[in-house]
């Protein structure tokens, strides 16, 4: 398992020179003294690239710049292998005092009592109205987010000028732009093993809830068994089956694809016109200086226009067991300030969660600000929907790829959340 382990104090010792060296090294620990007059707070998270350390280690100097009574030691992991470390920590009393969580592993810590109430905040009353409305839970708040993540369609539109295709803006032109380019004998979409798909297929099938705004209605009825899943997401996955077999996407080669990894270095490579994943990357793809221009546009998945998959996110929760309560809170407040989401928000090429923020300014993303501002999203997690959906439909979605049926494979995500209700399904 390849960990990234960084200590802090008011000297810093950069990871970055390590980072830079690549990854088939393990990481050093840096460790200090212990002084008797500060407190150390454990930080656990699964924000691991180089550009994402970075930033991490710029707010933690600068918190204890301004608490030298408190030192914050951060430890990261990747994908994977982070949320399975965070649930072995959290069940074997080690879990550190301040951790990321996402959807559905906060549907698990909460209803074990392991996450702590951070509604008082002093940083609480910054957020947005929608943030607010994900992040309240019965009066209670377990977590907070730093970033409100989006995902996108990039386009290479260097190619699409020279093939004489346009960036596509409803399902429709999508369509044609694909069929063109399989004639050319191009795959025409890079698509990932976890988040491409199976955003597209969340975006579609919720789409309508949100612009009729019943979307508690809905999830409330299928957090209780009152409604199945494939009433709604059976037209999202129906996409996403077309876009196999008609060859959109090449289903073998996705199953093996690692998002923000194997699709980025596909992607650069300048053949292929599409490319479906979060825009929080589109700063790393410019670094992989790319020989075209690209630019990240709002899913084209509607007849009449497009999308946008949304997320709270980098979600921070305190271990409601820690000893270091107060210290904790002190800094995830810290961490929360106006101008640390900003930071946070510009470096991951996302949007701020907080009334005061601004979208970041990264160019190739400035296309999704228009369709974010006009309301025209899904939030991937929902917090009202209380069933794993991150998971369910990244499974499902590896299904289709394996070559199991549509059918077959709305009924196993029926099955699947019966099962998580703790009740017998109803299809």
């Amino acid at each position: 398992m390849f960990r990234k382990i960084v200590f802090f104090q008011l000297i810093i010792i950069l990871t970055s020179i390590f980072l830079l060296s690549g990854c088939t090294e393990k990481s050093k620990v840096v460790s200090y003294p212990n002084n008797p007059d500060t407190t150390t707070i454990t930080f656990f998270g699964n924000k691991y690239e180089t550009e994402n350390v970075r930033v991490i280690e710029e707010i933690i100097s600068n918190f204890m710049k301004e608490n030298p009574e408190i030192r914050v030691s951060y430890e990261s992991l990747k994908g994977n292998e982070y949320y399975e470390a965070l649930e072995k920590r959290i069940k074997t009393g080690k879990a550190d005092d301040v951790f990321m969580v996402n959807h559905d592993i906060l549907l698990e810590l909460k209803s074990r009592g392991k996450v702590a109430d951070l509604s008082g905040l002093s940083t609480i009353p910054n957020y947005t109205d929608s943030m607010l409305s994900q992040m309240n839970d019965n009066g209670s708040i377990y977590w907070v987010p730093t970033t409100v993540s989006v995902f996108g369609l990039y386009c290479n539109t260097d190619l699409l000028k020279k093939h004489k295709q346009k960036v596509p803006e409803n399902l429709g032109e999508w369509r044609t732009v694909c069929d063109y380019f399989l004639e050319q004998g191009t795959t025409p979409i890079i698509a990932n093993n976890d988040i491409s798909l199976k955003t597209l297929a969340i975006g579609k099938g919720f789409y309508s809830a949100y612009q009729n705004k019943n979307q508690q209605e809905i999830f409330e009825s299928l957090s209780s068994g009152d409604k199945v899943l494939s009433d709604y997401l059976g037209s999202g996955f129906s996409l996403v089956n077309e876009f196999i077999d008609k060859g959109y996407i090449d289903a073998a080669k996705t199953l093996n694809t690692k998002k923000t990894s194997d699709d980025l270095t596909e992607f650069v490579k300048g053949n292929t016109p599409f490319m479906l994943t979060g825009a929080w990357a589109a700063g790393r793809v410019a670094e992989m200086s790319p020989d075209f221009e690209f630019q990240v546009v709002p899913y084209p998945a509607l007849d009449d226009g497009s999308l946008e998959v949304i997320n709270a996110d980098t979600r921070l929760s305190i271990n409601s067991e820690t000893a270091n309560l107060d210290e904790a809170i002190k800094f995830v407040e810290y961490f929360t300030r106006d101008e640390n989401i900003q930071k946070f928000a510009d470096q991951q090429s996302s949007f701020s969660p907080l009334k005061n923020g601004s979208p970041s300014a990264v160019k190739e993303i400035q296309p999704l600000v228009s369709c974010y501002q006009s309301s025209r999203t899904v939030i991937g997690t929902d917090s009202m929907l209380d069933l794993p959906i991150w998971d369910l439909t990244a499974d499902a979605t590896k299904k289709l790829l394996s070559g199991e049926s549509f059918e077959s494979t709305m009924q196993w995500i029926d099955e699947q959340a019966g099962s998580e209700r703790g009740a017998p399904n109803e299809t």
